[in-house]
């Protein structure tokens, strides 16, 4: 279905069926990998990161294959992005169905380093980027009365490691969170936590600290593709409306997480 001049596929010319699924972090990695999957699944995705040229050829693909996105420039430490983000997309479509908070920063160091930036940048991102989706995206859930969020943790909110303090940290209080966001919406709305083991992505190219980075590149010798990651997503998306599917840990058969 060819998109109309502005750009947006709209409210009345989504196909029955199909979910407004938004998703953070789009630009690569497991993001990327999650948008083709529910693409082609049939769901409409909004694509939100800050790498735009990326997010375009993105959505140029997906909309090549057959699939229906759009692409919107966010950062996620931002709260007033995030919630236009969300409001954008619910006007342009009538609802928000599910909000992939996907986005996410691993820069790896033992604490004796004191990279007291890359820490507050995983707290800012990885912490902070997932309230910020809550709270634009719950208002709206709650006045539709149905919709699902799906929180992306990792094997290091189930245990920790040497260099991955901070960022075990950050990915226990998603869990925290979640759970915590699961407890008090009940009903009509879902909280699904997907904990990816090794994936292959970005995220050890962009550690700084050279203990950390080599470590991270021998951890990540056997890794998943980042598509069995959006399956899993995919699964938890495609599941009655009675059923939440609370956690999917999804790793490498080989290897050790």
């Amino acid at each position: 279905m060819p998109a109309p001049a502005d750009g947006f596929i709209h409210r009345e010319q989504l196909p029955t069926g199909r979910k407004v699924v938004l998703v953070t972090g789009a630009s690569s990695g497991i993001g990327e990998a999650t948008a083709k999957v529910l693409a082609e699944h049939g769901h409409h995705v909004v694509l939100g990161a800050r790498r735009t040229e990326r997010l375009e050829a993105l959505t140029d693909a997906i909309q090549a294959a057959g699939g229906s996105a759009e692409s919107h420039a966010l950062d996620v430490t931002d709260a007033g992005q995030v919630r236009a983000f969300v409001d954008g997309a619910r006007s342009r479509h009538g609802r928000v169905d599910v909000l992939v908070n996907n986005a996410g920063v691993m820069p790896l160091s033992k604490l004796e380093a004191l990279r007291l930036d890359e820490w507050n940048r995983m707290i800012d991102v990885n912490i902070r980027g997932v309230l910020h989706g809550i709270a634009a995206a719950l208002p709206v859930m709650r006045e539709q009365r149905h919709g699902q969020f799906i929180n992306v943790a990792s094997v290091g909110a189930h245990q920790v490691s040497p260099t991955a303090a901070v960022y075990c940290a950050t990915k226990y209080a998603v869990r925290a969170i979640s759970e915590g966001l699961r407890q008090e919406v009940g009903g009509d709305i879902r909280v699904t936590v997907i904990s990816p083991g090794v994936t292959e992505s970005e995220l050890a190219e962009s550690i700084s600290d050279p203990v950390g980075r080599e470590e991270m590149r021998t951890y990540r010798s056997v890794a998943i593709p980042a598509s069995s990651v959006g399956a899993a997503i995919a699964f938890a998306v495609g599941q009655p409306a009675d059923v939440d599917v609370s956690e999917i840990i999804v790793r490498p058969t080989a290897g050790h997480s």
